[in-house]
């Protein structure tokens, strides 16, 4: 069994799928751990060319010898609601003012795509964490176990 490289560092950025670019912010990032920017942008835009221009939370392992490896997490919870409600973006004053609405489904499909990134156990518990996040970006929550 081969040895594990040792870890350097991690960069953690939030990347739309499939648009990767040497501009800022991947290129600072990257550039200042010495680490091919270009193998980078065409390894991610690979990996998330099905993805349609999500923003994807990206954490990249940079080893000594200047290698690299990334994980690639779930979208934001904020993105997938503002998807969900079709808006472009929540409401500055969440509680006086109600920008669009979403449903308990809705809720509860997010939370089983980000299951393994909340501290949840079960669908129900993880969709009412999301329906949380929706009203605190001034959406409605229709249905479910709070109408």
């Amino acid at each position: 069994m081969a040895a594990k490289k040792p870890v350097e560092s991690q960069i953690k950025l939030q990347i739309k799928a499939g648009n990767a670019t040497p501009q800022p912010p991947i290129g600072p990032a990257l550039g200042q751990h010495g680490l091919n920017i270009m193998d980078f942008c065409k390894q991610f835009n690979a990996a998330t060319q099905d993805r349609d221009g999500l923003i994807l939370p990206v954490v990249i392992s940079v080893y000594k010898d200047k290698s690299f490896s990334f994980e690639i997490k779930s979208p934001p919870a904020a993105v997938l609601l503002l998807r969900a409600a079709q808006i472009q973006k929540g409401a500055a004053d969440s509680i006086r003012a109600k920008v669009g609405s979403v449903t308990w489904e809705d809720c509860r499909d997010i939370a089983s795509v980000k299951m393994n990134d909340l501290n949840a156990f079960d669908v129900d518990k993880a969709a009412s964490m999301i329906a949380g996040t929706a009203r605190s970006m001034g959406l409605i929550v229709k249905g479910g176990p709070f109408a």
